[in-house]
């Protein structure tokens, strides 16, 4: 039976909560168990960096591109004329992944409204990978345009087969973290002597767009740095912006304001990705979140529509117990927005 599309996040049940990719520690049957536990609705297939080669967002990313391969060399990733080990050990690695979830989400005996999976969107790509003379693909555009070509047709097999396994909708994340610099033209080159020129929004969109129309459902792009392009990103076709709201500056506010009004989605980072030390309340978890809807000028109700709760950033970098504990916030924060207690 073909699996209909998430064709928007506005799909799904009010206050819904999500987690934007990376995991802490090496076991993806464990992760997978506990990310479906604790994200019943909108699980994602995680991220473990910690196994190293091939398992960090840039290796996975290159792992699935058509027709294109890149190996690991002292300085990063560069592009090679066929795929290799590097390429053979990420495929093994996100292979073992899906098997996991599809495993939890067999014994589970629930079926989450859809699955979100993580890969690097085209311009932190090409920002991250070498061409073989040493030079970044952001510095050649007609390289550039070739490997938003080939993610868009390795994002397509990869959400079909997700889709097919796990019999549920697939949401495409698209992480531009490298995004703020390529627009501002503040990238080092290779040699750090210089800094790559600037790429015009329309170019940047352009490319984005190519990638984030392969998407068989709804999309998000996640920026965690600041000055998030909210602009270009909604005009590239992005159906959400995940963003850390903790970053969020006040020229920032126009472009979260203009996503609300547009019927955009909105995953607001939340929930601290590491361990704050005192656990934190409700309320206090909520509070900029609030503080920005009433700025804003939008009814409350928008918390519960229009936005995802997520934790901060991904959550490599917590124990396991806080990984744990962050989705558990995630989720009931998302609910609180969705049923809001009187004291708000």
């Amino acid at each position: 039976m073909t699996t209909p599309p998430l064709s928007s996040l506005r799909d799904l049940p009010p206050g819904t909560a999500t987690a934007i990719g990376s995991w802490p520690g090496t076991d993806p049957v464990e992760a997978g168990r506990v990310v479906l536990g604790e994200l019943a609705v909108l699980p994602h297939l995680v991220e473990l960096p910690g196994r190293g080669v091939g398992a960090d967002v840039i290796g996975r990313t290159a792992a699935l591109l058509v027709d294109l391969a890149v190996e690991v060399v002292a300085s990063g990733y560069r592009v090679v004329p066929r795929p290799g080990r590097d390429a053979r050990r990420a495929h093994d690695l996100l292979r073992h992944d899906l098997d996991a979830l599809e495993e939890a989400v067999e014994r589970s005996g629930a079926t989450p409204a859809a699955v979100k999976v993580q890969l690097a969107g085209p311009w932190t790509l090409a920002a991250s990978v070498e061409l073989r003379t040493g030079n970044r693909v952001l510095t050649d555009p007609g390289a550039v345009t070739e490997f938003a070509a080939s993610l868009a047709e390795g994002v397509r097999v990869h959400a079909a087969e997700v889709a097919r396994r796990l019999g549920v909708g697939v949401v495409v994340q698209l992480d531009e973290p490298s995004l703020p610099g390529v627009l501002a033209g503040s990238l080092p080159t290779v040699s750090g002597l210089t800094t790559i020129a600037a790429v015009p929004a329309p170019d940047a969109e352009a490319a984005l767009r190519i990638v984030l129309e392969a998407a068989p459902g709804a999309t998000v792009v996640h920026c965690c740095a600041a000055d998030v392009p909210f602009g270009v990103l909604h005009r590239a076709g992005a159906g959400a912006v995940a963003v850390d709201v903790s970053r969020l500056r006040t020229g920032d506010l126009d472009g979260v304001g203009e996503l609300l009004q547009e019927g955009a989605g909105v995953l607001l980072g939340l929930v601290p990705s590491t361990d704050p030390g005192r656990p934190p309340t409700l309320h206090e978890l909520a509070e900029p979140a609030l503080r920005l809807v009433d700025r804003l000028g939008f009814s409350r109700e928008v918390l519960a529509t229009q936005v995802l709760v997520t934790p901060q950033c991904g959550l490599a970098g917590a124990s396991p117990v806080w990984a744990r504990r962050a989705l558990a916030l995630a989720t009931e924060l998302g609910r609180a927005f969705a049923e809001p207690p009187a004291s708000w």
